[in-house]
């Protein structure tokens, strides 16, 4: 169960996001109630929801997944392979809500690259998708912080996705949402695979709280798909999100 959530309300630069999507540039008007929406969603899963200020000189800086993870034991201020997402990691207003929750905070370290949208937590264990933004040091540095801690962790190699999260959801009860180049990993095998098509490939990136699962609006055939697992959905629009590469995982720290 996940008591705490973390998130950033969205800077007026965030039209200045790094994207590789082709969709236009975000309308931050747009942004800003979509992310109120986001965390309304989030209340109705029965967490308390930490809300830091916009960071302008930062487009990207909603995105506040991808700079910590938060597991059982401590958390893990990671290296973005974004350079101009790097210094995100040691915003001050973060590290303060990480100390607020968490006595053990550890850092990756140069020339370890790490983005937490790369790492997918299941029970104990950790996947950590090797991508354009997270490399095999960064991983390694991040394998031996939790294993220090008693977790564990594993690397999976990556072709085509941006982040491992771009195609694989985990929503507990052995069940993962799954698309494109993850649909034939041996890594998860094991998992109840609920294989999402590559034209609804964004709307597997959701999110499980405490028996709800939130997913992204606009996307039927995944709503249906984890609605017949028995799952309560609740549905939250990030399509401003998704012109700057950015997901419903992407936008908070969940733990």
């Amino acid at each position: 169960m996940f008591k705490n959530v973390i998130v950033r309300v969205p800077s007026s630069s965030i039209s200045e996001g790094l994207t590789s999507a082709n969709e236009g540039k975000p309308i931050y008007s747009k942004a800003l109630m979509q992310h109120e929406n986001y965390v309304s969603a989030l209340t109705k899963t029965g967490v308390n929801v930490t809300v830091l200020e916009p960071q302008d000189d930062f487009p990207d800086s909603c995105f506040v997944e991808d700079v910590a993870l938060c597991t059982s034991k401590c958390a893990i201020v990671t290296r973005p392979g974004a350079l101009s997402r790097r210094k995100e990691a040691a915003l001050p207003d973060m590290i303060a809500a990480l100390e607020k929750f968490y006595e053990n905070i550890e850092y990756i370290k140069d020339p370890g690259t790490v983005e937490a949208g790369d790492i997918m937590m299941v029970g104990d264990h950790f996947y950590i998708g090797l991508s354009a933004r997270t490399n095999e040091e960064g991983a390694k540095q991040m394998i031996e912080i939790l294993e220090k801690y008693g977790l564990s962790g594993q690397m999976v190699e990556m072709k085509e996705m941006l982040h491992l999260k771009t195609g694989l959801a985990y929503l507990e009860n052995n069940n993962l949402l799954v698309a494109g180049e993850f649909k034939q990993a041996p890594e998860f095998e094991k998992f109840n695979k609920i294989e999402i098509d590559m034209e609804e490939a964004y709307g597997a990136n959701c999110i499980w709280i405490n028996d709800y699962v939130i997913v992204p609006e606009g996307y039927p055939v995944v709503q249906k798909k984890i609605e017949e697992l028995g799952y309560k959905v609740l549905v939250v629009d990030t399509s401003e999100f998704r012109k700057i590469d950015g997901g419903l995982s992407c936008l908070s720290l969940r733990f």
